[in-house]
């Protein structure tokens, strides 16, 4: 009955062992969380890109087809006025690049202007405590501030050479776009109509491309957010086998009628003391039991002598 009960006290015990494995680990239900979300957006950026990627061509095709009827309607203009139009778009390259040149010049000049007056405020300071001892951390902060000040004005030089170069080259364009304005007035007169429309498609063309190039990466990034969340769940998968793996190999736990064994281990180890009382009845119980055994001893020694003298035959003690 107690081994029965122990049976089903280990199948209990096992059986929540069991359940405690298949819990699921909660690191597993938040990478599965992300690989949805992942796949949601791969499949929703997947199709906004394919849409773009349609307008776009849309958008081209119809952009080829109207300037090439601008094209037969205005004729030998377009080409000759070409030059014109490409100068003036140079020229708006070059005015971006001069714009950028100037303002990077003016930080490298804001720049140099704070170093300098880091430096001077310290050496006021200085100047103003006579206290105050020139250790090694003061003479730190001032070579510090001293070698900002020194970056800041190479990087005001090579700011404002960049400066100067690049509205050098702006004014050329200016110039250049200029003298081709008189020179084709005309020509570009008639084929105004059509660089404007062309102008046109290719701004639209520009900004849709851009968000072709956006929903791309936003695609490439959902990937990249789908492919980390299958490794980690490849990690916790292999984590947790090795952990089962670890538990199987382990100690096991004893079954029924293991629990016997350990009483072999008491019984061996079980050492009897007198108590007092029964001692006596020991030792006389004792005196008995060798009293008993010689007098056997000493029928059979007779028996044997007899049975040599009368060549008998040897009978069986038995003990009055």
């Amino acid at each position: 009955m107690d081994a029965l009960q122990n049976g089903n006290k280990y199948g209990d015990d096992s059986q929540s062992a069991n359940e405690e494995e298949e819990e699921v680990d909660p690191r597993i239900q938040g990478e599965l969380e992300k690989l949805n979300q992942s796949t949601d957006d791969i499949n929703r950026w997947e199709s906004e890109l394919e849409d773009c990627r349609q307008r776009f061509r849309t958008v081209l095709v119809e952009a080829t087809v109207k300037l090439d009827e601008h094209l037969k309607r205005i004729g030998r203009p377009v080409e000759e006025s070409k030059p014109y139009w490409e100068a003036r778009r140079i020229a708006r390259q070059a005015q971006v690049e001069a714009q950028k040149a100037t303002q990077e010049f003016q930080r490298a000049v804001e720049i140099l202007r704070a170093a300098k007056e880091t430096i001077a405020l310290a050496e006021e300071r200085l100047l103003e405590e006579d206290s105050r001892q020139f250790d090694s951390a003061w003479q730190e902060m001032l070579n510090h501030a001293t070698h900002r000040v020194v970056e800041a004005e190479q990087a005001r030089t090579r700011s404002e050479a960049e400066h100067k170069k690049t509205a050098a080259n702006y004014h050329l364009c200016i110039s250049r776009m200029k003298q081709l304005e008189k020179k084709l007035k005309r020509s570009i007169n008639k084929s105004r109509p059509y660089f404007e429309f062309k102008a046109k498609y290719y701004q639209q063309l520009e900004q849709m491309k851009s968000h072709v190039d956006e929903c791309q990466t936003k695609v490439t990034t959902a990937k990249a957010e789908y492919r980390s969340a299958l490794r980690n769940l490849e990690s916790i998968s292999e984590e947790i086998h090795a952990q089962r793996r670890s538990l199987a190999m382990g100690t096991r736990e004893q079954g029924v009628g293991a629990e016997g064994d350990t009483s072999h281990d008491d019984i061996a180890n079980f050492k009897m003391e007198s108590d007092g009382l029964s001692s006596d009845r020991a030792e006389g119980a004792e005196a008995t039991l060798e009293a008993s055994v010689n007098k056997l001893t000493l029928t059979v020694a007779q028996e044997q002598e007899e049975g040599n003298e009368q060549e008998g035959h040897y009978s069986n003690p038995e003990i009055s």
